[in-house]
This record gives C-alpha cells, structure tokens and sequence, in this order.
C-alpha cells in the first residue's frame, strides 16, 4: 500500500499558541500544512485571513495546501501564492469559469486543485480531471472542523479514482474531513492519496505519533 501524503488541517490548532503548533508540524512527519480559508459566504462560517497565514508562512518549513472555500476565489490567487502556497484548491461549486480559474492558479506556478462537496457528483470533473493536480473530495459538509465522516465518500473516492486511471491523469486525490484511525487505511486502498487530518491531529495527547500514524497505514 502506497505511503500517503498527511496534511494537517491547521483550522483545528490552538491559537493561541500558533507558533508553537506550526513549529510541532515541522518536527513531524507531516508532508503539508492545509489552510482552510472560510468567507462566510460560500460556507457559514469565517476562519481566518491574510495576517494569520502571513504568520504561518513565516514559521512553518512544510509545503503550503491552500483549500479556498470562498466566493470568487480568483479575486485572492496571487495574495495566496506571496503567502506561500504551494496547492491552491478552489471550489467546483464557487466558479462559473473553472477552467480560467484553473489556468490562472497554475500560471502562478502553484499546483491547482479543485474541491467539490459532498453532494457534487465526480462525474462533472471529467471534463477538466486532465489538467488538475488535485481534487479535494470533502468527506464532511464544509464550513466546520471537527465534523463526522460521510461514509458515502468511499463510493465518490472509487468512482474519482477510476475517472482518474480511465483517463490517464496524474491527479491525486485528497480527503478533506473526519480523517482518522478507524477509516485512513481503507481510504488509502481505495485510492486517497492526501490525508487531511485536523481534530485528529490537533486533540492528541501526542500528535507526533497521530501524524506517523498516518504515515505508517501498514
């Protein structure tokens, strides 16, 4: 079984002490650091903004997973990459214009994902599956942390898988939401390649050994 790629969800830290949390990542066996970006629009809830990611930047040594769940995402791309980021997933479901949308993360050397919904069938991905890096299939309706785990997502993970193989892509595939011990290895079976973990992480006694956890499915 292949190693998957752990990000953990930085929604779920402590604030308090942010330093502190991202520094613990750095020393961990996690691969990225996903930023969860919430308007209030596109999700019923607002997360954080430009200084707490300026902030993150500054500390962390770990790749940067921006998932954008946000209203005319285009309108913030290029603020994004100088804040670091090395993915930039937008939403299938805010973006009448995808295609331009996807053009434009990728113009500025980023690795461009797309996210879709739980109720967003993958089937309207087939169009663009080719010319993405990444698709953040939320398993947990968006907008919340610490949400329960769909277990309709394994049926969605198979069938993206296959539309991936079917066309030769070399997308991977990431799961967003309610990532833990009792479903990781099954995910990665069926085809998951990026773990994001948030709760899991962040509530442990000894996140360390969450992290390798992860890691380490076999």
């Amino acid at each position: 079984m292949k190693t998957p790629i752990v990000a953990p969800s930085i929604l779920a830290a402590d604030f308090a002490h942010l330093q502190k949390e991202v520094e613990m990542l750095n020393t961990s066996q996690a691969d990225w650091i996903h930023l969860d970006i919430m308007d209030g629009l596109f999700v019923p809830n607002i997360s954080f903004g430009m200084p707490v990611c300026k902030a993150i930047r500054k500390y962390t040594k770990k790749p940067l997973d921006y998932h954008l769940m946000i209203e005319k995402p285009e309108r913030y791309l290029r603020e994004f990459k100088d804040l670091g980021a090395s993915v930039i997933s937008i939403h299938l479901e805010a973006c009448p214009h995808l295609h331009r949308n996807i053009q434009q993360i990728k113009g500025l050397s980023c690795k461009a994902g797309v996210a879709i919904n739980p109720h967003t069938s993958v089937a309207l991905l087939e169009p663009i599956i080719q010319e993405i890096d990444l698709v953040c299939l939320m398993s947990v309706n968006p907008g919340f942390g610490g949400q329960m785990f769909i277990e309709s997502t394994f049926e969605k993970l198979k069938a993206l898988r296959n539309l991936i193989d079917s066309k030769k892509a070399h997308t991977l595939i990431e799961i967003d939401g309610g990532v833990n011990s009792a479903n990781a290895r099954e995910l990665v079976q069926a085809g998951a390649d990026v773990l994001v973990a948030g709760s899991f992480v962040f509530s442990a006694t000894h996140p360390h050994q969450i992290i390798e956890s992860l890691k380490q499915l076999d």
